[in-house]
């Protein structure tokens, strides 16, 4: 007689995938609580998860819980313009800018106003949000430096931050704690760019107002052999108080300057964001190469100034060498 096998035939592998729920549990218990970098990783996992993770929806929350800012009704009303909405800002403003080498391209037909997203932190949580248009057609615009002002004259913005009698206690509070962003966008060319380091590259006491200035940059491609080659976006905030009580913000504002230390126009401002917006990569580095990099251009500055000094000196030199040629020269024939 044969032997019997008790041996049963094996049961099909069972698998679970995340597909297998209903959308409805994937948007609302899963999705809702991914951020963006994330969320955007998971959209390539299939045809579902990335009409799930595209929806407008999720990245409006992720956008205004990053950026206050963009509840804006203007803010809002650039960005629903753009090829995916608060999904394209997500890409376009974060997370920061990495465009160091000029490329050769046919510039794009000027906006005619830049919309600026400012968002001001203290220790991850918002302090102050403001959306400003600037026009640029004007000629006051394109003829003068890049200045933008995030604040009203007069308007002071309260912190949680005590104003403390150590300079060095307080500098390292702001430098560790106080953060800002700001966002640039193209409504005609649908773009935008953060000009921001987001962390300070630089902290110090202002040696007559005894001001508190903060400052935030980013070093970014410009115009080929040109001094605006490569220059820096510059945000600085400019903070008082009295000791005890608390720090107050008291300027914002964004200029560019080029590696002589000269501000940019707004006219060439315009094509360096413009070009920023459309070329450059965006990577994640910390506070400290952010640093480094504002260290070293402030270096190429200064380098620069001395030999623009130099050569001016010099030129100095041989046109007081020429004019007394020419004066022993005069008298050298009237006396004749």
């Amino acid at each position: 007689m044969a032997a019997t096998s008790n041996s049963e035939p094996p049961h099909p592998t069972s698998t679970t995938t995340i597909t297998t729920l209903h959308s409805d549990i994937i948007h609302t218990h899963i999705l809702t609580r991914l951020d963006g970098a994330t969320l955007a990783s998971a959209a390539s996992v299939s045809t579902l998860m990335n009409r799930l993770c595209t929806e407008n929806s999720l990245w409006r929350n992720i956008c205004t819980s990053t950026w206050p800012s963009l509840v804006d009704p203007t803010a809002t009303h650039v960005i629903s313009t753009f090829p995916g909405a608060y999904r394209s800002i997500f890409s376009d403003a974060f997370p920061s800018l990495h465009y160091f080498s000029p490329r050769p391209h046919r510039p794009s037909p000027p906006p005619s106003e830049l919309i600026s997203a400012i968002d001001i932190y203290y220790k991850g949580k918002p302090v102050f949000s403001r959306v400003r248009c600037t026009e640029t057609q004007k000629n006051w615009f394109l003829l003068s430096p890049l200045w933008v002002d995030a604040l009203e004259p007069e308007e002071v913005v309260p912190t949680p931050v005590k104003f403390t009698r150590k300079d060095e206690e307080l500098l390292k509070q702001l430098e560790d704690n106080l953060s800002l962003s700001w966002i640039v966008m193209d409504p005609r060319e649908k773009r935008a760019v953060n000009v921001s380091s987001r962390r300070a590259v630089s902290v110090q006491r202002h040696w007559l107002t005894r001001e508190v200035e903060v400052v935030y940059a980013a070093v970014m491609a410009g115009e080929r052999e040109r001094a605006t080659e490569m220059v820096q976006c510059v945000v600085k905030v400019t903070c008082c108080g009295k000791v005890g009580g608390e720090l107050h913000v008291k300027e914002v504002n964004l200029m560019m300057e080029d590696t002589e230390g000269r501000h940019v126009s707004g006219k060439e401002a315009l094509g360096i964001l413009q070009s920023a917006m459309e070329f450059g990569e965006r990577k994640s580095f910390d506070g400290v190469e952010a640093k480094e990099r504002y260290e070293k251009f402030s270096c190429m500055m200064k380098e620069r100034r001395v030999i623009k000094h130099r050569r001016q000196k010099a030129r100095d030199l041989l046109a007081m060498l020429l004019a007394f040629i020419a004066f022993l020269l005069f008298c050298f024939l009237a006396g004749l």
